[in-house]
């Protein structure tokens, strides 16, 4: 019996990355052996088992065969007989597919090293077109690697688009697409993923709400990049940038900043749906978005949080960027509608949303986003005027309410007044 760490762990070590998870192989055992050592047997669908020490994930050498539809429809195959590079064989990309010994020689049978070396993610085998998850996690670790160089293989390209083509897609649970898209949105460079699936003919399979924005013209005097598509990508580019300062600050987790990520995503949807006639304006976008939204949330089962972060952004993201134009009554109703006095995380993540939109276009990226401070502040002076106090006063029932808004918004007239005179 022999065990190796393999896959991500040692692909990671390679790069000079911090090694998270380390997963391994077993070759030359049974489950029975296995579990006379102590390991506890986890694995569902194949043998998989839990070190007694360490609990990290050791999985019996195994050999796959496709047998129906999808990443499940796989029949897999294991015995002490199945050699390391038989396992390592079935594995997605070359640099996922390699060993380290225990003494630290690395087995690396596919040149998964050559293509670390080349900034290459390049697939194992022609077997690949069988697991059409493999589409997205492609496109996943192009996110993830683009920073140092990294780019997909043509020919893997190429087998991506056989998949996409052959239906394939079509098979894979709402779940695993989630999942992918998810993770997605938090590696380094999430627009990546969009721009591969792109490349391959995935993204109008999954996202085809999405894949419809590019072609689509916007007023250049605005939006210097005039396509649509692509000012969305840029807008995940830009949140990364934005929000790495509030994240730093403990403003906002990484669960925020992928409810970020989402909003930036579908802010624009809307546009997808303007009458070519009507084009390069797109006068009432905001509201047309939002079933599209809602379209993609009920298909692939996004949480609530992201729903709702992606709805208010939406529909709202151009009052953020008028904020200097409203009276300070509709600045008012929009914290109302916002619900900034219950959420007010809610209500930050919305800035910083509104901010990587103003910001991801062509020439606008390092141009200073006012509105987001202004608004903050209004939202703080507001707080300033409290329901209780005014119950105090002996104010009952409904009339609070009438009470508090009316105050906050004449400490919102006062406050726009002095921002203007402090502006000139």
């Amino acid at each position: 019996m022999q065990i190796y760490l393999v896959g991500g762990a040692v692909r990671d070590s390679l790069l000079n990355l911090d090694v998270y998870d380390r997963d391994w192989v077993v070759v030359g055992a049974t489950p029975k052996k296995m579990t006379d050592l102590g390991f506890r047997s986890v694995g569902k669908d194949f043998p998989v088992f839990l070190h007694p020490e360490t609990q990290e994930e050791h999985a019996l050498a195994r050999q796959e065969r496709k047998q129906g539809h999808g990443y499940s429809g796989f029949e897999c195959q294991f015995s002490p007989d199945v050699t390391l590079e038989q396992d390592l064989l079935r594995r997605d990309l070359t640099i996922n597919a390699m060993a380290m010994a225990d003494d630290g020689t690395i087995i690396d049978p596919y040149n998964g090293q050559q293509d670390l070396d080349q900034r290459l993610l390049r697939h194992v085998s022609e077997a690949f077109v069988e697991d059409p998850l493999r589409v997205l996690r492609v496109a996943r670790f192009a996110a993830r690697f683009h920073h140092l160089g990294f780019t997909v293989a043509d020919e893997t390209v190429e087998l991506m688009q056989t998949l996409t083509e052959s239906g394939e897609l079509q098979y894979l649970t709402a779940e695993r697409i989630w999942k992918e898209t998810e993770r997605a949105l938090s590696e380094v460079s999430p627009h990546v993923y969009f721009e591969v699936l792109k490349r391959c003919g995935a993204l109008n399979v999954i996202f085809p709400e999405i894949e419809q924005l590019f072609g689509v013209p916007q007023t250049e005097i605005y939006h210097p990049e005039i396509d649509t598509g692509i000012h969305t990508l840029m807008v995940l580019e830009q949140i990364k940038t934005v929000a790495l300062e509030a994240l730093k600050n403990n403003i906002i987790d990484t669960h925020q900043l992928n409810e970020i990520m989402f909003a930036g995503l579908t802010h624009d949807l809307g546009k997808g749906l303007t009458p070519k006639e009507e084009w390069p304006r797109h006068i009432g976008h905001e509201k047309r978005g939002l079933p599209l939204i809602k379209k993609i949330v009920n298909r692939l089962r996004v949480p609530n949080k992201h729903k709702e972060l992606a709805m208010l952004v939406c529909e709202f993201h151009t009052h953020c960027h008028r904020a200097f134009e409203l009276k300070p009554s509709t600045v008012h109703k929009l914290f109302n509608q916002l619900d900034v006095w219950r959420k007010p995380e809610r209500f930050r993540q919305f800035l910083l949303s509104c901010e990587a939109d103003a910001k991801g276009r062509t020439g606008f990226e390092t141009t200073p986003y006012p509105q987001a401070d202004y608004l903050l502040k209004g939202y703080e002076v507001c707080l300033e005027i409290n329901p209780g106090e005014v119950a105090r006063e002996g104010i009952k029932g409904p009339a609070i309410r009438e009470e508090v808004e009316k105050r906050r918004i004449e400490k919102l007239k006062a406050y726009k007044t002095n921002y203007q005179a402090a502006s000139h």
